[in-house]
């Protein structure tokens, strides 16, 4: 059976029923007229003459005319300022290399280097090996951690005593 035999089928509209509601109307009241903008108020701005020779022509567009210009004043103080900052790394970088080179005959340098290595490397085994067995834990992790911190604090003091026997060149 189809929809339209099943309808068929069913109960009869009353006259009332069958019929379409009725269309709204426009109800029309004089009060519509006192919410018209009066054209003589104040707050309604005159446009001048020379209008569409100006290059300005509304206040948005010159606040964003001045925010541009301050965004480019910023863009160039920042790039002057990454410029600096570049000098400044590549000038430490560089002193810092004529350092190494002076001072790679200095053995407490050369003790520190070998040693910080070797200890890495030593780390970095253990802590894999703990790793793989699945051992490694936070607080594995932070008891070597304060190891290697108390280590780096002697280390230190004894590179210290030993920089009076053997300075560095500058």
């Amino acid at each position: 059976m189809s929809y339209a035999q099943a309808a068929a089928s069913g109960p009869k509209q009353s006259p009332e029923e069958a019929r379409a509601p009725p269309i709204p109307q426009v109800e029309k009241t004089d009060e519509s007229v006192h919410s018209l903008i009066d054209v003589d108020s104040p707050h309604v701005s005159s446009v001048p003459s020379d209008f569409e020779s100006q290059s300005i022509k509304t206040d948005t567009q010159a606040e964003r005319i001045e925010l541009e210009e301050r965004a480019e004043e910023a863009a160039k103080e920042a790039k002057a300022a990454m410029e600096k900052a570049k000098d400044k790394a590549e000038h430490k970088a560089k002193k810092g290399k004529e350092s190494v080179r002076k001072n790679a005959d200095n053995p407490v340098i050369l003790g520190n280097a070998l040693t910080v290595t070797l200890l890495g490397a030593a780390l970095g085994v253990g802590a894999y090996r703990k790793w793989t067995r699945n051992e490694l834990t936070a607080k594995v992790v932070g008891t070597w951690a304060g190891v290697v911190g108390l280590f780096a604090l002697g280390d230190y003091f004894v590179s210290q005593y030993f920089f009076k026997k053997y300075p560095t060149k500058k």
